[in-house]
């Protein structure tokens, strides 16, 4: 069974930084595009990054909220993706979630349909 687990989101003041990790079971991580988005309250789930965008290259692409503030990285050996964040920001409050397509090799884009497996998502909150 494929499962992803999202964890370190918390409560942070604006101008800290987070780093937030998608862990896998049941899948081999390294092979996917792995995408993360958020959603805020009230507001449509937002593409913020994804690792292996260019099928396999490792070169990461990030929404335009998270240009030159996160930083999505991963770690083979431990079968998980990382999401680096900093300086936050109030308007990145959000559940944050990881997800990843249904086959090996696809380019899925940042369309959140495209998208098959999820996690259950962690809450970031930055306070002003």
């Amino acid at each position: 069974q494929v499962q992803l687990e999202e964890s370190g989101g918390k409560l942070v003041q604006a101008g800290d930084s987070l780093k937030l990790t998608c862990a896998a079971s049941g899948v081999t991580l390294h092979l996917y595009v792995v995408a993360w988005f958020r959603q805020a309250p009230g507001k449509e789930r937002e593409f913020v990054g994804a690792i292996n965008w260019g099928r396999g290259s490792g070169t990461p692409d990030y929404g335009d909220s998270a240009k030159g503030r996160f930083t999505a990285t991963k770690d083979v050996s431990k079968n998980s993706v990382y999401l680096q964040m900093d300086n936050l920001k109030p308007e990145d409050t959000a559940v944050y979630s990881c997800a990843i397509p249904r086959r090996v090799g696809t380019a899925p884009g940042r369309d959140p349909n495209a998208y098959e497996t999820w996690g259950r998502g962690t809450q970031v909150t930055v306070s002003s």
